[in-house]
């Protein structure tokens, strides 16, 4: 991987984590439990909810697992990008790295404590479920990942191309 996917990398996924982290801040200090806001009648709304589980409350009371889970690929994440050569596999990659920060950080320092802290979730798409900027992130970056994977191009991109070595001509 070259010095500027390393960059983009950190810089995307750095974004993706302070948006997270600035508006749980807010949904915390802003919305009541319990209380719907509507934003798009009701498609769209903000309803403040403190997930113990996964995507759609899944596994709810095996906090500890997603929380393994959230560290480990945090933590290896980096190891693997050094492999990567696809720009768009790092931009995609760094949006899920930042994701799964952000509610890592949930899990470990939220109530009701260390490692099995609630997510803080707080944008409702319907009544399908609730969730969070880090989750928005995760979503579009694993689509992003499939969708690459599909469709993307088998030539290598401009920032991949090795230099020739010219010193055995």
């Amino acid at each position: 991987m070259t010095k500027k996917n390393v960059i983009r990398a950190l810089v995307v996924a750095v974004i993706v984590l302070v948006l997270d982290q600035i508006s749980k801040h807010w949904a915390l200090s802003e919305l009541i439990d319990g209380q719907t806001i509507s934003l798009l009648g009701d498609f769209l709304s903000l309803h403040l909810v403190h997930n113990p589980g996964a995507a759609f409350s899944f596994l709810d009371n095996a906090t500890w697992v997603f929380t393994l889970i959230a560290t480990l690929f945090v933590v290896f994440f980096p190891f693997f990008l050094r492999r990567v050569t696809s720009g768009m596999v790092v931009m995609w990659g760094a949006m899920i790295w930042g994701g799964a920060f952000g509610n890592l950080i949930d899990r470990l320092l939220r109530a009701p404590g260390f490692p099995q802290g609630h997510v803080v979730d707080f944008i409702q798409y319907s009544d399908w479920f609730i969730g969070n900027i880090a989750d928005i992130a995760l979503v579009v970056g694993f689509i992003g990942l499939g969708a690459h994977e599909l469709f993307g191009s088998s030539t290598p991109e401009p920032d991949t191309v090795l230099d020739h070595d010219h010193s055995q001509e």
